[in-house]
């Protein structure tokens, strides 16, 4: 019978699913405390993650010199502690007077720009480049300097945002401290109560799928920290040789945005550009110079030998999903998007697998 084929057996499933997509937005109330859940619990937990796989690796070291693990965890502690306060000592200050230099001189650097660019775009042959494609470069430029001081009026005139910020971050501080200690302390419990829910023939085969994405997982966190803080390093080198202004912020903004693959590089270039302007043409290309060689000796040298080829993303999907993630979410989304597709991808592939092992046991298991 035709309501029998594959064709109305498609239908049936997608009519099915927008009913129970109907169905739950019309119960959404029932979902909301498991939406508060979420929201609150999701930043603790991501950025104890994060940190959790930064420093297992030395808890684990300690724990090997015969330190019990609970002190070790403690001397982990400290050390870090020790480590921000030497970088709010000797780092932060710099950062805070290049900071409120560039707050201050961020109106004349925006008319700078603004008008460097439309000198160049009254240039003859820029102007014949930009009517092949039918482009007003002069209604861009306005509209990007109005864009951007709309930004930073918000910014500065949205107090009840900046006080759920402080907020937020208080937050964190005080839980994440806790959480971390219990993931480090009793991490191997969660993946041994996990086995545990899996039958006794597919153990062994769950428990290397659960150690390779742990060690997937790990490596791509721990790598990527590592080559943004050589990017960083890189670049502020550069630019203090090149003897730009603003070095150390915009070191930091190379560190920032390089977790973004590809895309990253040319972020990270941007502001750099943008203050070299103001400087002279020179400047700039001492700039790209400084830039084109962190990112060569990044992408040839650095990457490949922390990172290795187990998460190469092809640029074309980066770029996708940069412009959906972009939309949707914003600047910090993109921000955010290529290292939790990434691990997300990682997770996915391989729980897709333990879910085939669980229903589709291996024959002579």
């Amino acid at each position: 019978m035709v309501p029998q084929s594959k064709f109305f057996r498609i239908g049936y499933g997608i009519l099915l699913v927008f009913l129970i997509i109907w169905v739950g937005v019309k119960i959404g109330f029932v979902f909301y405390p498991l939406k508060v859940l979420v929201q609150t619990l999701f930043s603790p937990i991501l950025v104890s993650g994060i940190l959790f796989y930064l420093f297992r690796p030395l808890v684990n070291l300690l724990t090997e010199k015969r330190l019990p693990r609970s002190l070790a965890i403690l001397v982990v502690y400290l050390f870090f502690a020790l480590l921000v306060t030497i970088i709010i000592i000797f780092v932060a200050p710099v950062l805070k007077r290049q900071f409120t230099e560039l707050v201050g001189s961020l109106p004349a650097l925006i008319q700078t720009a603004v008008s460097k660019g439309q000198e160049l775009a009254e240039s003859e042959w820029f102007t014949r480049f930009i009517e092949s494609f039918n482009v007003d470069f002069n209604q861009i430029s306005e509209k990007a300097s109005d864009y951007l001081v709309v930004g930073l009026n918000l910014l500065s005139s949205n107090f009840k945002t900046v006080i759920g910020f402080v907020a937020n971050v208080f937050f964190l501080v005080v839980t994440v401290p806790f959480i971390l200690f219990y993931l480090l302390r009793d991490g191997e419990k969660i993946r041994d109560g996990l086995l545990k829910l899996m039958p006794k023939t597919q153990k062994s085969s769950v428990k290397a799928i659960l150690s390779k994405m742990d060690e997937t997982v790990s490596l791509y966190i721990r790598g990527q920290f590592i080559v943004a803080f050589i990017v960083g390093v890189l670049c502020l080198v550069g630019y203090l040789i090149i003897g730009i202004d603003y070095a150390f912020l915009l070191a930091l903004a190379a560190m920032i945005t390089n977790v973004i693959p590809y895309v990253g590089a040319f972020l990270a270039a941007v502001p750099a550009i943008i203050v070299a302007m103001v400087d002279s043409p020179f400047m700039v290309l001492k700039v790209v110079i400084v830039c084109v060689i962190a990112q060569q000796i990044e992408g040839n040298l650095v990457s490949p030998q922390i990172m290795g080829k187990q998460l190469e993303i092809h640029p074309l999907t980066i770029l996708l999903l940069l412009l959906v993630v972009g939309s949707l979410v914003g600047p910090l989304g993109m921000l955010l998007a290529v290292p939790v597709y990434a691990v997300a991808k990682i997770v996915v592939v391989h729980v897709y697998h333990l879910l085939q092992l669980r229903f589709n046991p291996p024959e002579g298991d």
